[in-house]
């Protein structure tokens, strides 16, 4: 069986609360980003750093309408046991999610490119994307080529990471041709991260969902 998804509704609950590694307590908080524009529909999850320009990050093969929708992170603030209230808290992204309607998802099924078949996959194991910068994303298909500059150290991605001076570290860029990119540092850093698609009680797609395995599993509703 493959990895079995927790409610990621859960979340982005304000207050939702988990013992993280390091012995203390989680707390979680849904956190905007910004809307994200999908001329085509093709979502794409990745690590941008990796893969703007280069063509290496397939969409899914799950479409949705062509349009705008917002994207948000769920901030872990990590506190140690015992410890007094930190001014400058720890904080870690668990998870960004991708919002295509808001109505509750009651399923959840894994997001997979051309050739990816859950079926095949062993216990616990699932299909995710790379991250060897630390960061992941979602943008359109269409978008590739629309932040130039990525591996220069220069252009619109890193414009929009230098503008966050303070709070969780997530941005959203704007690039050429009117394309947007939701990005976000990726939980404990680089890895591989499965993502989500919510489905409501009438089937439709509610949402993308990246988990950074920040929170444990054991500790999240089951779906």
């Amino acid at each position: 069986m493959p990895m079995t998804p927790p409610d990621y509704a859960w979340h982005f609950t304000p207050g939702s609360a988990f013992p993280h590694r390091d012995g203390g307590t989680g707390t979680l908080a849904p956190v905007a980003i910004g809307e994200v524009t999908l001329p085509t529909g093709r979502v794409v999850a990745c690590d941008p750093f990796v893969c703007l320009g280069e063509g290496e990050a397939e969409p899914f093969t799950v479409t949705v309408e062509p349009g705008r929708y917002r994207a948000e992170a769920a901030v872990a603030t990590l506190a140690r046991a015992g410890a007094a209230p930190d001014p400058h808290p720890h904080t870690r992204i668990a998870a960004a999610r991708l919002v295509i309607r808001d109505t509750p998802a009651v399923a959840w099924e894994m997001a997979v490119v051309a050739g990816q078949d859950p079926c095949a996959l062993g216990e616990d194991d699932y299909f995710g994307y790379g991250v060897d910068a630390g960061t992941g994303c979602f943008h359109d298909a269409a978008a590739h080529h629309s932040f130039p500059g990525v591996e220069d150290d220069d252009g619109p991605l890193w414009s929009a990471i230098d503008a966050v001076v303070d709070g969780p570290q997530v941005f959203l860029a704007r690039g050429e041709d009117g394309h947007t990119l939701a990005g976000f540092t990726s939980g404990w850093g680089d890895g591989c991260y499965p993502t989500w698609i919510g489905r409501d009680a009438e089937g439709r797609v509610t949402c993308f969902v990246t988990d950074f395995l920040v929170v444990p599993a054991e500790r999240v509703p089951a779906a």
